[in-house]
C-alpha cells in the first residue's frame, strides 16, 4: 500500500540524504519525494510517499522520529489530505495539432508555458491520477520530455503537522 509520510525537519544540508537512506536501508522505495522550506526558513518539510505495508510505515516512522534532525513526522491518513504534484511535458506538434492539443490542455486545466513551430511546453499541477490521464491523452502526439515534482501534501481543514 502507499502511505504518505510528512517530515518537518532543521533546514539543514545532508538532512535529506539521512532521510532517504533511513528509509532505503529498511528495504523501502520512496515512490515520490518532495523537499521545500516552511513558512519558518529553519524549517523544511518533506513529503515522502513509500510503498509498503502497514508495520513497514510504523517503522519508517519511528526510525525518522530517532533522527536529530527531524521535528515531527506525521503519517497522512487516506482521505485526509490534499495532494498535488507538478507536471511539465514538452510535446511534439505541427500547425493541425496545436489546436488539438490546446484544446486538450484547456480541458485538463494545464496552462501553456511555451511555443515553438514545432512543439508545446504545457504545465499541470493536479492529483497524480489527473496527471497519469493527462499524460496518456499527450502520448499519441509524442512527448519530447516529461519532469514530475513529487507530491506536496496538507492536511485537509484545520490540522497541521506543526509541533
Amino acid at each position: 500500500m502507499r502511505y504518505t509520510i510528512t517530515v518537518l525537519v532543521q533546514n539543514h544540508y545532508g538532512v535529506l540524504s539521512k532521510v532517504a537512506g533511513l528509509i532505503a536501508r529498511r528495504g523501502f522505495n520512496i515512490e515520490s519525494l518532495a523537499v521545500g522550506v516552511t513558512e519558518n526558513p529553519d524549517i523544511s518539510r518533506m513529503t515522502i510517499a513509500v510503498d509498503c505495508d502497514e508495520s513497514g510505515v510504523e517503522q519508517v516512522e519511528k526510525q525518522l522520529n530517532k533522527l536529530i534532525p527531524t521535528i515531527k513526522v506525521k503519517v497522512l491518513e487516506e482521505g485526509a489530505y490534499i495532494a498535488r504534484e507538478l507536471t511539465m511535458v514538452k510535446v511534439s506538434c505541427n500547425a493541425r495539432q496545436r489546436e488539438e492539443i490546446m484544446t486538450l490542455a484547456e480541458l485538463m486545466h494545464a496552462r501553456i508555458i511555451d511555443v515553438t513551430a514545432t512543439s508545446l511546453t504545457l504545465e499541470l499541477t493536479d492529483t497524480t491520477a489527473r496527471t497519469e490521464n493527462f499524460i496518456s491523452l499527450l502520448k499519441p502526439f509524442g512527448i519530447k520530455e516529461l519532469v514530475r515534482t513529487g507530491i506536496s501534501a496538507i492536511e485537509l481543514g484545520a490540522n497541521t503537522t506543526k509541533k
